[in-house]
């Protein structure tokens, strides 16, 4: 038994001062997540609209691009601002590392801006924007159909990249949610990019009650699907999740999160709240919602990389976990 309660007593002789470095990570990191968030799923949304076909989904596949490449275009500044200096986001480009979640996102997020942008200027070349020169004719020429099914997979990682970045750090809130962490960011920007299309449609007098019927039936969705993996989270979670439930951020998750992110837009869909402004207030909510969890789960893992406890727990699971097996074999 000697192996065991080795193992054990050093889980119970963990420090009390912080044993990883906490993350710089603040406000630009959150802003840059929820962003990129509704960027990819934007671009998702309208290439799923388009291949659905229907002219009634034109209006749809419209605001999708253009939501894409505006949400998008902050994103690059962002990052930059966060790592101090622009070379050391050119530096990332410089190759790919498959093994870096830094590198990859770098790639990912510039590949997707192509695509991104290619759309938008197809768009608004068939809306005619951009007038009847070559440029103008160019840009209707390109295959905005295609162009789309191929940049939604990227769309797609860029959409749910925020949680496979924090998953691959030491930081316990993060690391112990890997396989939860970025489904609950991809159906999260589902939701917040499915309420922000429904916002555009609201200013379009064209867009009718069936236009704003699919992209709600969506967000509903998402909805659902964000709050399961809330749930899945917390559960998998267990102790370590303490910073997400006292204190300011433990409000911030309770009553921004899942009170008025989630459950007030899924009753207001429920209720039946069929006026503009009922549409739009469930759609605002929604997308404050989106912000408040990005904010909760960034600002959440500065406070638990502080804990040795929480940190300790993971690092110490396996050799537990291994010592048990072994001594289990030998009373074998």
């Amino acid at each position: 038994m000697g192996t065991a309660q080795g193992a054990i007593a050093l889980v119970d002789s963990a420090p009390t001062i912080p044993v990883i470095h906490k993350p710089h990570w603040k406000w630009l990191i959150v802003a840059y997540f929820y962003l990129g968030g509704i960027s990819g799923a934007s671009y998702a949304i309208a290439t799923l609209a388009d291949l659905a076909g229907g002219a009634e989904n034109q209006r749809i596949v419209r605001a999708g691009r253009f939501l894409a490449f505006a949400a998008l275009m902050p994103c690059p500044p962002l990052l930059i601002l966060d790592l101090g200096r622009p070379a050391r986001f050119l530096n990332m480009l410089r190759t790919v590392n498959p093994k870096s979640p830094m590198s990859l996102g770098s790639w990912g997020l510039a590949l997707f801006g192509g695509f991104a942008g290619a759309g938008a200027i197809a768009q608004a070349a068939n809306d005619g924007w951009l007038g009847y020169g070559w440029a103008a004719r160019w840009a209707r020429s390109l295959p905005a159909r295609a162009i789309g099914v191929a940049g939604t997979p990227v769309a797609f990682f860029v959409a749910g990249y925020g949680g496979v970045l924090l998953a691959a750090t030491a930081v316990p809130l993060w690391s112990k949610n890997t396989r939860l962490l970025g489904p609950l960011f991809l159906s999260s920007a589902m939701a917040n990019a499915s309420a922000a299309v429904s916002l555009v449609l609201l200013t379009d007098q064209a867009a009718d009650d069936v236009h704003a019927a699919r992209v709600e039936r969506l967000e509903r969705t998402a909805a659902v699907a964000e709050l399961g993996m809330l749930l899945g989270s917390w559960v998998r979670l267990g102790e370590t999740a303490r910073p997400l439930r006292r204190g300011k951020l433990g409000a911030l998750m309770t009553y921004g999160v899942v009170g008025a992110g989630i459950v007030a837009p899924l009753a207001l869909h429920v209720a039946g709240a069929r006026s503009r402004r009922g549409r739009a207030m469930g759609a605002l909510l929604t997308l404050g919602g989106g912000f408040c969890l990005r904010t909760a789960l960034v600002l959440g893992g500065r406070v638990s990389a502080d804990d040795p406890a929480a940190t300790f727990a993971i690092t110490r699971a396996e050799p537990l976990t291994n010592a048990l097996a072994n001594e289990a074999g030998d009373l074998g």
